[in-house]
Order: structure tokens, then sequence, then C-alpha cells
């Protein structure tokens, strides 16, 4: 001890006694969180220690095994956690003790040019940290000499965070800085080491150097007992890693780890960024989808670091909505978060991660489509509708999105969804112009449908969309490839240079010795379609109906009216087939109420072969049963 003692009280800094009070019942959700803020604090003195070493080598020397320490003492309720890293002297622990919002790190920074300031992995933005230990604490001692000075310049530190706080000099024979939290009957709970260590788990895992706390184990007694001091955390991330040093293994085990999950990923992808902005991540497509993957608002987002400390378990910022099912870590050198780092804030900083991140999602996703179809074919599967999203939500990626989405085709045979656009693109017919699709409540209605006749005559890919999405989705598209889609049961249909002058004849005679059988039937027809006409579209069935270009498809109309949504009025167009049986039957029916009969059977057919429902099931069945009943 010295001969001069030197102890004085200080007043801190700003109104503090307000402060700790709001960060004390406020600004932590959660207490455990004081552990995290003082293990990082704990590490950034380690890492100055390393930066001020490489021009006083002889302050490392002296005992260059760097570490962190936790002791628990439960019949006298404190935690003790020491370092020996840079240590502060008195006037530092005034400074960054006694001012709330200022930090050590961050002066430490701030000083720095040129390439130190590349060079100092630091967390360096968080002026509060500390003060979190009094959530738990209701006294907390700091007992600290600062690297190069001597023992008797040692300084302890003393509060009960009411406002003032004491400091007085000491001897201390190690440099670094130790700890002691008395916790605050509320918060005992913590005076237990298996607690801790499991928090070190969570926020402390991949830190850079071990965080030590004494074994334990039982002896025969069945009493506990207290071994030697053991690192609790691996004190290396494998995302530090070189990525050829990590085997396959070691990805799909830490996979499991973060994830929960007990199936391998689909694939990964390991970055480090350098330059303006400093990060590692590694991402993860998993292989199954999360039973909340549809609920927009649940739980969603990566594991965020800081230099190796947990920060949060769904940082949703860096990703965008559609992305939601990967999992991954992302590890940043400098993140704006909020003053207790649980709240991620807005900025130009996670702007940009978030579009490099998505980026890079979007290619893995793409190199798995081109170099491992069936792993494709499965993340289709799980993430599809999902991904589907990013057309209209991601306008800036919308390109990359397009070419990930996969689709039933009349080629394809089956639902399976496995037909790529550019696939569709490459085996076009020559002539075609326009990318075909038709929207249907599910495969075999859309495979069946009236309106695809043309097309198989004249052996023309059409698109099967049947998701309830799919409908949406085609509302923000236009084009892919410069080619154009056309909905094949809206509007005229447009083959293009597929009609050949034939088609376009014979089309033109139709529709003028049909002219009689048309008018009759729209005068018939008339408050239930827009309109009347002969068409060359159908080969095998009497008709079909044709709704406008821009209004609402079947599949549409019925997820509005399930929600409750009033449904714009709007009338198809009924096309008739003059070849077919059933309208040459018509045709020549004389008997007006026979007509009528007949005309609204063929517009009810037409409407269930659109997956539409009756608006009056009931006259349609007793109109069939009069027929049949003729041809008893």
């Amino acid at each position: 001890m010295t001969d001069t003692v030197q102890k004085e009280t200080l007043g801190f800094q700003t109104e503090v006694s307000k402060l700790l009070h709001l960060m004390i019942h406020s600004l932590y959700s959660n207490p455990e969180i004081f552990l995290r803020e003082l293990i990082s604090n704990a590490s950034d003195a380690a890492d100055k220690l390393r930066f001020e070493a490489l021009t006083h080598a002889d302050w490392l020397s002296e005992d260059p095994e760097l570490k962190i320490w936790i002791d628990v003492d439960k019949e006298a309720k404190t935690i003790t956690l020491r370092d020996n890293g840079i240590g502060m002297s008195r006037q530092e622990v005034i400074d960054n003790l006694g001012t709330i919002a200022r930090s050590g790190t961050s002066e430490f920074v701030k000083n720095l040019t040129g390439d130190q300031k590349k060079d100092a992995q630091l967390i360096g933005q968080f002026g509060v940290g500390f003060y979190s230990a009094f959530v738990v604490a209701q006294k907390v001692e700091v007992y600290t000499r600062r690297a190069g000075v001597a023992a008797s310049e040692a300084v302890k530190w003393e509060s009960e965070g009411e406002g003032a706080f004491t400091v007085e000099s000491i001897d201390k024979a190690e440099r670094g800085t130790t700890i002691v939290l008395h916790l605050r009957p509320t918060q005992e709970e913590f005076a237990d080491a298996f607690r801790l260590k499991n928090i070190i788990h969570k926020y402390a895992e991949h830190i850079a150097i071990p965080v030590c706390m004494k074994a334990q184990k039982w002896n025969d007694e069945g009493k506990e007992e207290v071994g030697d001091y053991e690192a609790v955390n691996k004190a290396a991330a494998l995302w530090t890693r070189p990525r050829n040093e990590i085997s396959e293994e070691e990805y799909q085990g830490f996979y499991k780890h973060i994830a929960h999950d007990y199936e391998n990923p689909l694939a990964w992808n390991h970055n480090k960024v350098e330059g303006k902005l400093e990060y590692t991540s590694l991402l993860f497509v998993p292989k199954r989808a999360p039973h909340d993957l549809y609920q927009r608002d649940g739980v969603r987002g990566l594991k965020l670091y800081v230099q190796r400390v947990f920060i949060m378990d769904d940082a949703e910022q860096f990703l965008p909505m559609y992305l939601r099912f990967v999992k991954g870590i992302v590890d940043s050198n400098d993140l704006p978060l909020n003053v207790s780092r649980e709240l991620l804030q807005s900025g130009k900083v996670v702007d940009s991660m978030k579009s490099a991140l998505t980026r890079r999602v979007l290619d893995m996703l793409t190199s798995m489509a081109d170099s491992k179809a069936e792993d494709y074919a499965a993340c289709w599967a799980q993430f599809g509708n999902v991904l589907k999203e990013g057309v209209a939500e991601d306008q800036s990626n919308q390109d990359k999105v397009l070419k990930l989405l996969r689709f039933a085709s009349t080629l394809s045979g089956d639902a399976v969804e496995s037909v790529a656009l550019a696939d569709y693109v490459a085996r076009m017919k020559e002539g075609q112009e326009k990318i075909y699709y038709l929207t249907a409540e599910n495969f075999t209605a859309a495979s069946q449908s009236p309106h695809l006749e043309v097309f198989r005559k004249k052996g023309v890919e059409v698109l099967l969309l049947t998701d309830r999405l799919d409908e949406w989705l085609m509302t923000h598209l236009t084009e892919f490839d410069g080619k154009q889609f056309q909905h094949i049961a809206k509007g005229d249909l447009d083959l293009g240079s597929l009609s050949s002058e034939e088609d376009k004849k014979a089309e033109e005679q139709l529709q003028e010795t049909s002219q009689p059988l048309v008018e009759r039937l729209q005068k018939i027809l008339a408050d239930k379609v827009q309109a009347v006409k002969a068409t060359q579209r159908l080969t095998d069935s009497p008709a079909c109906l044709v709704r406008s270009q821009y209004d609402l498809g079947a599949a549409m109309r019925q997820l509005l009216e399930a929600s409750g949504q009033k449904l714009p009025e709007s009338k198809p167009t009924l096309e008739i087939n003059p070849s077919h049986p059933l309208v040459a039957r018509l045709s020549n029916t004389n008997d007006d109420a026979r007509f009528e009969t007949l005309a609204l059977i063929v517009l009810d057919q037409a409407t269930l072969a659109e997956g539409s429902a009756l608006a009056d099931p009931a006259a349609y069945v007793k109109r069939l049963n009069s027929l049949l009943m003729e041809l008893v």
C-alpha cells in the first residue's frame, strides 16, 4: 500500500442517478445482458493491450496469455470478473466510469489515425455497457492497474449507482481490471456458476480470448467441489477461420447448432468483406421450412455478432422478407446499435450490408439451381412461394429472383414445378413472341382447361400456375428476357407469327358464318356476359370464358371472396366453338325455351371449366336433369 492513499468522492457527470435508474428498470430487457457487456469490455481491454504492445512490447511480455476469469461466491452473493488487459489509470477511471455514454474504447479509437484505425479491432461505440452491472448489482467495485505503470498507481473505484462514486489509490501486483458485483437481493439467481456458464455459451462463445471459470465436480459424498480454472468458451469463432481449413462436417454441425435443426443444410456461403465495410457472413439454406414460414410477423433474421460478441438472435434488418428462411450469422466490426446494444439502428451501413447479403444469398441459390438441380428442387418445394414475394418486393434484384422461379407446364406433364423461365424461352417455337401462361386453382384444373386446346394443336408450351400467390405474382411481371407474358384466358388470343394466313382467313369466315348464333346467344346471356364470340382457340370443348386483360382471374377472385372483400363488377366474354356438336345442336334449335336452357348450360359448364363457382348451382342441376330425363 502506498504511504499516501488518495481517496476522493466524486459526483457522476450528467444526471447519472436518473440515467442509472432508467438503465436498471427500462434499458435492458434481459438482466443477463450484464455479463455480455462486461466480458465485451474485458475483451476490448485485451485488444487494446495487443495494439499498444506493438510499441511497448514489455507491457505484454510480462503476462502474455490474455484471459478473462469469472468467480462466483454463493454465500457472499458476489460475482468477480477479472482480466489482464490494458487496465486503466486514475484519470481514465474517472473519465470512463464517471461519465455516462463515454467509452474508453471510443476515445482510444478516436485518437488513432491512418492504418492504426483499421488495425484496431475494437467495438468502441458502446459507452454504457459497464453500467449494465447495476442492473443486477447494488454495489460495484473496480480494481484496476494500467499496463506500464507501477503497482502503487493502481486504482479502486466504487459506487452504489446513486449519483456518486469514490476513487482511491491502491496497490495491485498485476495489470488489468477486476470488477466485483454485489448482487441485488432480487438478482441472486446469478450467483450460480452453472447459470453463468450458460450465459457465456450464449453470448461469448466466439470471442477471441478464453473466458475461464473453475471446474465443478462432485466428490464421493455427493458434495460439490471446485477445481482448477478451465475455458468455458471455444475462444475461436468458426466463421473467422479460413474456409479451406473448415470441413464440410464442421459447417453442417455449426448450422445445426445455430438453427436447432437435425438435418444438414442444402447449401452455405462463407464470406469475408474487407474495405470500407468490414464484416464476415456465414449463410445457410435449410432443407425444410419452419412451421412459421408464412407468418410474416414471425421470428426471423440472422444472428448478429460484433467482434465475435453475440448481440441478438434475430437481426431481421440484414435480409429482405422474402429471404426470411435463410439462417446464419453476420459478424461486423462496427454497427449502429442503440445504447443497450439490443436493437440495431437503421442507416447506410446496415442498408449496404443488407444489399450485399441479399445478392450473396441469391447468387448462392442460383449456383445451387445450376449445379445441384435436385437440391434446388427440394429448396423450391419448401421455399418457392416465399421467393415469389421477392418479384414484387425487391425491384433491384427482380431479374435474379425471376431466374430462380420454377413452374409446371404442359411440357412437364405433371404438377412438379421444374420449368425455369430461361428454359421455357430457350425452347420457344419459331415465331413465338410471348411467354404463355394459365392460372388455375390446381394442376388438374389447369391441365384440363379448354384454353390449352389450340396451344396443344400447335405444339406450344404453356406455363401452368396453380398457387394462389401466382396470379398476384403475375401482376408484377411484364416480361422476361425481352418476351412479354400473356395469360391465355385473358384478352384476345394473340398467337402472332404462330397463326398462318390460312388461320386468319378461317377466323374471319368463322366470325361471319357464326354471327346469327352469336347474336341469339348475346340476347339470352346479356346480363351474364360481356359479349359472345366465335373462336378458333377451342378444338374439343364447346365454349370457354375469357376475362378482360386487366380483370381478376378465378383464383384471385376466390381468394378475395374468401377474405370477405367485395369484388369489382366485371363480366367475362363467352367464346364458342361452332364446330362442336353441342354448339351445332344449339344453333339448330328453334324452340326459344330449349335454346335458353342449352345456352345457360353451356355458360355454366364454361364457368365450371374456368374453376369458378356457379351463382346458382341448383338451377344448373335442374336444367341438366331435365335434359337427362329426355334420354330416359
